[in-house]
């Protein structure tokens, strides 16, 4: 069994980003549990990808589906041919999106993190 796939660390001075919206909140987490649906085909399997059980990454799809007032994975039940689940045009959107805001706070903050990173690194 290959261990859980992990996010990379982040290089210094990498910006995290979360946006919290009224209805809750969407981060870096929730986006790359969506991008692992996506690659992965299912929610059990992108779940066994990050080392968490299929019940947290459907709790954590509810969630954004919560957030966002509509479903971001168009999920297939298993049975004989085995289910599957891919993004809805919303999770496709949301991810695009939040990835697009990611670089642009990354761009604009860059100045600014390489000097914290030099004055740090003493």
């Amino acid at each position: 069994m290959k261990p859980p796939a992990r996010k990379p660390d982040p290089a210094p001075g990498a910006l995290s980003l979360r946006i919290d919206l009224a209805q809750g909140r969407i981060g870096p987490g929730k986006i790359h549990l969506l991008e692992t649906i996506d690659r992965e085909g299912s929610i059990s399997a992108a779940g066994r990808a990050l080392g968490m059980s299929y019940k947290r990454a459907w709790d954590l799809v509810d969630a954004v589906n919560q957030v966002l007032g509509t479903p971001v994975v168009d999920a297939s039940p298993g049975g004989y041919r085995g289910g599957g689940a891919v993004l809805t045009d919303a999770g496709r959107n949301l991810v695009a999106d939040y990835r697009a805001i990611e670089r642009a706070a990354q761009r604009a903050a860059e100045p600014r993190l390489a000097a914290l990173v030099r004055r740090t690194r003493s």
